[in-house]
C-alpha cells in the first residue's frame, strides 16, 4: 500500500519532523566554538539509544561527504565513509534552509524500502556550517512514531478489513445482475424470432444497474481499502457519481419507456403513472445538470 503510505506519511509530516528534530537538539551540540568530530559522535550515540528503529546514522562535512561509516545495526549496511551526498536533496535542503529538514520519501540504497532523511546541520559560534548530521528512517517505521495513536492506526486497518467485505459483497450483486441480466437476455438462444420486448428491455436495466454497482465497487475498493484518492474534483468520487446516477437515470427511462407501451396496450387509463415516472426521470436530470455545473465552483473555492 504504498500509495496510501505516502498519504499517511503527508498528513503526519510536521510530527514526524518535530520528533527527529528533536531528537537532533537535544542530543547534538551546536554553535560550539570548535565542534570536534569525537564530540559529535557521542551525541550520535546517544541518539541510537534512543530510536527503536532507524536504518543509519551519518555525519557530512561541509560539503556533503560522509566523514564517519554509517552507525546501524545492520552490520550489511555499515561503511559509506567518504561518499559524497552533496546532491542529496536532505544536504542542500539543510544548507539552504539553515534547519532541521525532514526529506521526502525515497527509494533507500541500504533496504531499497521507501526510506526517509532528517537532516541536522551543524555551526560554530560564528555560524559557519561544519557538520550535517543525518538519520535514514524507513517510512513505514516513521508512520508508527508520528501516528496519531494505536486506537486510529487500529480503526484505520478495520475501516479497510470493512470496507473491503462491503466491496466484494456489492461486486457480488453486480455479477448477479450481470449475470441474470443476460441469462434473461440470451434464454431463447439463437431463435431471435422468438425474443419478448420486455424482456430485452428488463435486461438492460439489469445489466444497466450492474454497471453502475460495478463504478461504485471500484471507486470505494481504490479510495478506501488502495488509498488512490483521487485529487481532480471532476474524477475518482465525483466520476463515480455522475455514472452512478447517470445509469439509474437510464434504467428508470427504460422502465417508463416499458410502462408506456404497456399502458397503451393493456389499460390506456393508467398511463399517467409512466407520465409521471418521466417526470421524476427528468427532475433526476436537472438535478444531475446542476450538480455538473457546480463542480468548477466548488473547484475554484
Amino acid at each position: 500500500m504504498v500509495i496510501r503510505e505516502i498519504q499517511q506519511f503527508a498528513e503526519v509530516r510536521p510530527r514526524a519532523r518535530a520528533y527527529l528534530c528533536y531528537l537532533f537538539t537535544r542530543n547534538m551540540p551546536n554553535r560550539l566554538p570548535e565542534p570536534s568530530l569525537e564530540v559529535i559522535t557521542i551525541g550520535l550515540d546517544k541518539i541510537v539509544h534512543e530510536v527503536d528503529d532507524f536504518e543509519a546514522l551519518y555525519l557530512l562535512n561541509h560539503k556533503g561527504e560522509q566523514v564517519i561509516d554509517n552507525i546501524t545495526e545492520d552490520p550489511h549496511n555499515k561503511g559509506g565513509m567518504g561518499q559524497n551526498r552533496s546532491a542529496k536533496s536532505y544536504y542542500y535542503r539543510a544548507v539552504r534552509e539553515k534547519r532541521c529538514v525532514l526529506s521526502d520519501p525515497y527509494p533507500s540504497s541500504l533496504t531499497n524500502d521507501l526510506t526517509v532523511t532528517a537532516s541536522y546541520p551543524i555551526y560554530d559560534d560564528q555560524g559557519s556550517l561544519k557538520f550535517i548530521a543525518c538519520i535514514d528512517v524507513s517510512l513505514e517505521h516513521i508512520l508508527k512514531i508520528a501516528h496519531p495513536s494505536s486506537l486510529q492506526s487500529a480503526f484505520g486497518r478495520s475501516s479497510q478489513i470493512i470496507y473491503t467485505i462491503f466491496s466484494l459483497s456489492l461486486l457480488a450483486i453486480a455479477m448477479l445482475l450481470l449475470f441474470n441480466g443476460m441469462r434473461s437476455l440470451f434464454m431463447h438462444g439463437l431463435q431471435f424470432d422468438l425474443l419478448d420486448i420486455k424482456a430485452m428491455f428488463e435486461s438492460t436495466i439489469l445489466i444497466t444497474l450492474s454497471l453502475a454497482i460495478f463504478d461504485l465497487v471500484k471507486t470505494i475498493f481504490e479510495e478506501e481499502v488502495l488509498g488512490r484518492n483521487e485529487k481532480d474534483e471532476t474524477s475518482g468520487m465525483h466520476k463515480t457519481m455522475v455514472r452512478f446516477l447517470g445509469s439509474i437515470i437510464i434504467a428508470l427511462a427504460i422502465e417508463a419507456l416499458m410502462l408506456v407501451f404497456k399502458f397503451a396496450i393493456i389499460d390506456a387509463a393508467h398511463i399517467l403513472y409512466a407520465v409521471y415516472l418521466i417526470g421524476g426521470v427528468t427532475m433526476l436530470l436537472f438535478g444531475l445538470a446542476f450538480y455538473l455545473k457546480s463542480l468548477p465552483q466548488k473547484r475554484d473555492l
